[in-house]
């Protein structure tokens, strides 16, 4: 065994030694590919999100210097007929390509080095005998003396497209190498039985094709059969939480979101799993490489970028067109590009069928929470925030001055942000609400359409249990009067889902006339 060519079962042997959540249905999709047109496969995932996990699986599988059914015999691949068909009967190159950029950055190399490391490596775990005039012709000869093919498993396949995104030629250099294995007429048919390869992005595109055509690709916008494989399903999730003794609502509201198949929810399992050992749902995304960029991305205000982002953090879906994303970090074009982007880093989740974006759970609304704050956004950001600010405090401070005070906000932001044609309507006020209470989230939980007493609140704002704070009850009103609101509100006894807040409740009515284009509010304790 080497550590790049035929590495063993060790590293998976270390996984499945611990709570291991049976993934194994990934190595049935491989083996429906080998030695087929469809063999070369590439899977795409955010960061945190069982890359890792999973090539170690695969190549403790297949490996034919190892024996693996100790491993995989209580597990769902067993159950395959073509379970012992392909078990240790390849011969397996496992590559991680973020450790050779790890060490050409410790060496302060020029990433142009990587690929000719790689090679370099693989040349080196080859037996000495073993003779070529090329590396490839070195690999031909390897599988004919052993008489097995070569399965490849690439880990992060994409960090060099991410890492030497300001240096054209350094990527040039690794797409040839993967070229010269995977789109090469006289080596892929005779050495490669399937390839798979896993990261963040999707294959680099050379003009509006992918630059390794012959990959069939999964991505955070298209899964397909992989989806059950990207993260944890809801019934994993609610056998972990049995487990662990962990309220599985709580753990659904942080962790689940993903729009990734239309059967099932998908979790965050790396978070999850921290959960699980902690005993306590918070954001373990910011704890991880896998926030990188947001604000730098959010502040190139492409086509109002920034309003969009304003829109999805409090809590609306948009849409998005990623066909132009060209799967790289450096050309963006659009603000559609950089949406697309966030959907595959995991920011946002894609309905596939709606063509629309949003926030998939807390956890990464806590990230979005983190920009909120951030001091390097942007005046027009910025301005939002600061108006925000005032709206809250302004509701909080509950007397006819500070009243007054938020009508003329909402009419600012109205006459900013929307376009005459919309500006007469219901649901105008109601998404302008969502831009004056935007400091609101991470100190509150907003509830849209809320069944209490004898109707239906419009909006209600509960303290997070952090928050020290009383909890609100906001009724909106068209060509009425921000009065008329309020007494709705008693009425129909709307305070009475917020008993545990009795005695520390706010109502605010907020009334916008058509004719007079004026905004009306009054704000009262319950």
């Amino acid at each position: 065994m080497g550590t790049y060519v035929n590495p063993g079962n060790q590293a998976f042997a270390e996984i499945a030694d611990t709570d291991y959540v049976d993934k194994t249905g990934l190595i049935s999709a491989i083996n429906k590919t080998i030695g087929r047109k469809n063999k070369l496969t590439c899977v795409c995932r955010p960061r945190r999100f069982g890359k890792t996990y999973a090539a170690r699986m695969l190549t403790a599988y297949y490996d034919c210097t190892c024996e693996s059914h100790a491993l995989f015999e209580h597990r769902r691949i067993a159950r395959t007929k073509e379970y012992e068909t392909f078990l240790n009967q390849f011969n397996v190159i496992y590559l991680d390509i973020t450790g050779f950029i790890s060490e050409a950055k410790r060496l302060r190399k020029s990433l142009r080095v990587v690929p000719v490391w790689i090679v370099d490596a693989i040349q080196d775990d080859l037996p000495e005998e073993i003779k070529g005039k090329t590396p490839n012709e070195r690999l031909l000869r390897f599988v004919k003396e052993t008489g097995k093919q070569i399965l490849f498993v690439i880990d992060e396949w994409d960090a060099m497209i991410r890492e030497a995104k300001e240096d054209p030629a350094a990527q040039e250099a690794y797409l040839n190498l993967l070229r010269g294995w995977f789109k090469n007429e006289n080596f892929t048919p005779k050495a490669v039985a399937a390839a798979y390869m896993t990261g963040i992005l999707p294959i680099k595109k050379d003009g509006r094709q992918s630059a390794i055509s012959d990959f069939v690709e999964y991505s955070m916008l298209n899964p397909g059969e992989f989806a059950k494989f990207t993260g944890f399903s809801e019934n994993e999730v609610k056998r972990i939480c049995r487990k662990s003794k962990m309220p599985f609502e709580e753990v659904k509201d942080w962790y689940d979101g993903y729009e990734l198949s239309e059967t099932t929810s998908i979790y965050n399992p790396y978070s999850v799993m921290k959960a699980m050992v902690s005993k306590e749902c918070q954001s373990y995304w910011g704890k991880t490489s896998a926030a990188e960029g947001l604000t730098d991305y959010i502040k190139r205000d492409f086509d109002g970028l920034q309003e969009t982002i304003a829109n999805l953090i409090a809590g609306s879906e948009v849409e998005v067109h990623t066909d132009g994303f060209q799967n790289d970090l450096q050309r963006f074009g659009s603000k559609d590009d950089i949406l697309t982007l966030l959907i595959h880093l995991g920011y946002l989740t894609f309905n596939r069928e709606n063509k629309t974006a949003h926030i998939p759970n807390e956890e990464v609304r806590g990230e979005f929470r983190n920009f909120l704050i951030n001091d390097d956004v942007g005046e027009h950001w910025a301005r939002l925030i600061r108006r925000s600010n005032k709206v809250l405090n302004a509701t909080l401070a509950c007397n006819d001055e500070s009243a007054d005070e938020i009508g003329a906000i909402l009419e600012e932001i109205r006459g900013e942000q929307y376009a005459p044609q919309y500006y007469n309507s219901e649901q105008s006020l109601r998404a302008i609400i969502k831009y004056a209470y935007l400091s609101a989230i991470g100190k509150y939980v907003k509830l849209e359409e809320v069944p209490s007493g004898k109707g239906i609140a419009d909006i209600i704002f509960l303290p997070a249990s952090s928050a020290k704070l009383p909890a609100l009850i906001v009724e909106l009103k068209f060509n009425k009067t921000a009065g008329v609101a309020i007494e709705q509100i008693k009425e129909k006894g709307y305070e009475a889902i917020l008993k545990p807040f009795e005695g520390n409740i706010i109502l605010c009515g907020i009334n916008y006339n058509s004719k007079t284009k004026k905004h009306t509010c009054k704000i009262e304790r319950a």
